[in-house]
């Protein structure tokens, strides 16, 4: 598959609220994922996809989602750009926000193996 028909798949399937389904089909066993800045408990950069996995476990239980939107693919070459656009109310705060976000993901022999996020860290 090219990066561009992995892209499309990953963004139907975060559409559907099926982030976990999307890492179990397309992401390599040693994807890297780089934040914009660590998460409380966890270092910047994540490696393998049990530390992805829970990275994403972790977001989900800390976090009300009332709202959401994904955008893209946006391809070139062996890599994508997804735009994430979330309201979200984090448990910790209690404080409604609204998230956006930018994934670029790279592709090598049909997996994602490396993610990379971009937002403004508040």
């Amino acid at each position: 598959m090219s990066a561009s028909q992995i892209g499309e798949e990953l963004v139907a399937l975060c559409k559907q609220g099926k982030n976990m389904d999307a890492i179990e089909k397309f992401y390599s066993p040693n994807i890297v994922s780089i934040e914009a800045c660590a998460m409380p408990g966890m270092e910047q950069t994540q490696t393998g996809i049990d530390a992805i996995k829970g990275k994403n476990t972790w977001w989900v239980e800390n976090h009300e989602v009332h709202d959401g939107e994904v955008s893209g693919p946006f391809p070139h070459g062996n890599r994508f750009a997804v735009l994430f656009k979330f309201e979200v109310t984090p448990k910790h705060t209690g404080k409604r926000m609204t998230i956006e976000e930018i994934g670029l993901y790279t592709v090598e022999e049909d997996k994602i193996v490396k993610e990379e996020f971009f937002y403004a860290a508040q």
